[in-house]
């Protein structure tokens, strides 16, 4: 018996069934069908989809999160692939949605990924999984408590540099670790110059782990730009994987906000 279900951009996605063979086109939703208990029907993801560790060992990659093989995605014959409408393209979306069943999430805030925890468990058959890890989430930010916010700026990438702005999930992230963001930006990743972030006088910049590598070497560059600030290397899984690694930033927040 088929079942009706709407995705977080309003596309009505059908099923036929409980889904037995999924593809994953987002590393921290890959993550979270594993934490559900359906890492078994999960038969294609993304070479980015690193967790669990035995997922990316073992499943069939079907290409990055920009740029897919269709063809391999044909011979696995997925009953749902699962997307998001930042990680994938529009055209990736709109090609797939003519052969399979494609579901869309588009997360910018807490409540955003509780909600899209929520309904892939319920398209997964798995909703009491699902409540499960959202009351966990929701309960260890609960816990966080900062009287006074840090001013920050979060690069993304270098050469050029790239900086997280407002509307995005980083951003929402950045509020709960104890960080202002700084940067206000009409868009929401934008280029930035030393200039323009000298300007900014942060008191925190802040160097991600994703997904440009930054190192201990970039941080000597920056803390000759900023003397007076606070250089750091995060770990950008916790600021940008949404999902049920989600769970665990909370204690991280806390002990890098010091």
């Amino acid at each position: 018996m088929s079942a009706q279900f709407t995705d977080m951009i309003g596309r009505q996605v059908v099923l036929e069934k409980a889904p037995e063979r999924i593809i994953s086109l987002v590393p921290s939703q890959t993550e979270l069908l594993y934490a559900l208990g359906v890492g078994d029907k999960v038969v294609g993801q993304t070479v980015f989809c690193i967790h669990p560790e035995e997922g990316f060992k073992t499943t069939t990659k079907v290409g990055g999160t920009k740029k897919v093989k269709y063809d391999v995605i044909a011979e696995l014959k997925p009953d749902l692939i699962i997307c998001n409408k930042e990680e994938n393209t529009k055209e990736i979306v709109e090609t797939l949605a003519k052969s399979y069943p494609v579901w869309v999430s588009d997360i910018y805030n807490l409540k955003d990924n509780s909600e899209m925890i929520l309904k892939i468990g319920n398209l997964v058959d798995q909703f009491p999984k699902a409540l499960e890890i959202v009351k966990e989430i929701e309960k260890n930010f609960s816990y966080l408590m900062f009287e006074q916010k840090k001013q920050c700026l979060y690069l993304i990438w270098k050469d050029p540099y790239i900086a997280v702005a407002s509307n995005t999930f980083i951003h929402e992230m950045l509020g709960y670790a104890g960080f202002e963001n700084c940067l206000s930006h009409k868009k929401r990743y934008p280029e930035i110059d030393i200039e323009t972030m000298k300007g900014l006088d942060p008191e925190v910049v802040l160097l991600s782990s994703e997904p440009y590598p930054f190192a201990e070497k970039h941080m000597a560059e920056l803390q000759l730009v900023f003397p007076k600030a606070k250089i750091k290397l995060v770990d950008g899984e916790m600021f940008s994987w949404y999902g049920s690694r989600i769970a665990h930033a909370p204690e991280y927040f806390a002990s890098i906000n010091s």
